[in-house]
């Protein structure tokens, strides 16, 4: 099992959106960069980020240079998202997740952020949202 957002976690959860050939289809137009932040994990704070770049993605631990969009949330909160326990759009209208940058461009990619979701479906199972 890996720890959600560790180091190990991050390279698993990369590797799996670089091998996704539906993702690449998906988002060989796309070129977007999304940052988020996880405050109060087990681990202390954790940010990373997704890079979109016309049909390749990747995951990498670290802030972004020029994010186009940012998210910040509690780890409880993460953890349900990841989980599949709570959407996002809920968090969002609880106040529980902050959105910064182009609200725009989250919302014309949105079919484009569910398949990066469904690629990430295969490691939930080996992954230990405990910490």
């Amino acid at each position: 099992m890996l720890p959600y957002l560790s180091d190990e976690w991050l390279a698993a959860a990369d590797a799996a959106v670089r091998e996704d050939d539906a993702l690449a289809g998906t988002t060989a137009d796309v070129v977007l960069v999304i940052e988020q932040t996880v405050r109060g994990g087990p681990r202390g704070d954790r940010t990373y980020h997704v890079a979109l770049d016309r049909g390749t993605v990747s995951i990498a631990p670290g802030p972004a240079s020029g994010a186009d969009i940012t998210f910040a949330t509690d780890w409880a909160t993460a953890v349900a998202i990841a989980q599949g326990a709570e959407s996002a759009q809920v968090a969002f209208m609880a106040g529980r997740l902050r959105l910064g940058g182009d609200a725009r461009a989250l919302l014309e990619r949105s079919a484009t952020l569910a398949e990066l979701t469904d690629a990430l479906g295969p490691l939930r199972a080996d992954t230990d949202f405990d910490g």
